[in-house]
């Protein structure tokens, strides 16, 4: 016996649909393996609560589950959309700079103030390093000038230029250095799982007895078979 839907439904599954595309669409960049740093956290995440408050006005019969998704958003990441380190992972990356969100004043009092202390911290490093003062004055103001010259001036070097390479980084070296500190690790653990679960399909019951040389290549082959022509 088939079953129709009637247009109730349809119009019920398209809205559905609707409203869970861009929630897909976050899961899917940062459970992603490749481009996926630190810094993306909080701009998809922002941009995801912007895109369901877009939706809300528009929305006739999935407005519950929007606000459902945003109040599951909030609690599971509201206290990080804080974290200065976290904001300031996101401005050191080319690609979103101080742009991904329209709550400016969290840029302004919470990363562009964690990204300045920390490149006048290693501003007044290489100083000390150094060590070539003509007298005690210079050597008590060094530090001052070090921030007024390099760390002020490379911040806001980088977030005047157009581009949003990764190549960018390299014209400035504390911003680079310190974008490397805090975008090393990815925000998901999906690749690991992925790799555990692909283990676990060739290492079934009538496989047991598999030797580990064996394995781990057959889990190479199988993690790498795109690369193969």
């Amino acid at each position: 016996m088939s079953y129709r839907l009637s247009p109730a439904e349809i119009v019920f599954l398209t809205e559905y649909c609707t409203v869970m595309k861009p929630v897909v669409k976050a899961l899917n960049i940062l459970q992603s393996e490749t481009n996926t740093h630190m810094g993306w956290l909080l701009p998809v995440i922002f941009q995801l609560q912007a895109k369901l408050s877009r939706l809300e006005t528009s929305s006739k019969m999935c407005l519950p589950l929007i606000r459902a998704v945003q109040d599951g958003v909030q609690k599971s990441f509201g206290g990080m959309m804080q974290d200065p380190e976290l904001i300031a992972a996101a401005i050191l990356l080319p690609k979103f700079k101080n742009t991904w969100t329209e709550r400016t004043e969290i840029i302004e009092t919470a990363g562009l103030v964690y990204v300045r202390q920390h490149i006048d911290q290693m501003a007044e490093a290489e100083v000390e390093q150094v060590g070539q003062h003509s007298s005690d004055e210079e050597d008590f103001f060094s530090s001052m000038k070090s921030r007024r010259s390099q760390g002020t001036g490379e911040l806001d070097g980088y977030l005047a230029c157009i581009s949003n390479k990764m190549d960018l980084l390299n014209s400035f070296p504390h911003i680079k250095n310190l974008s490397l500190k805090l975008n090393t690790g990815l925000p998901a653990s999906a690749a690991c799982e992925r790799l555990f679960s692909s283990a676990g399909l060739l290492f079934t019951a009538k496989r047991a007895r598999m030797k580990s040389t064996n394995f781990e290549n057959q889990l190479l082959l199988k993690l790498n078979k795109k690369f193969i022509v």
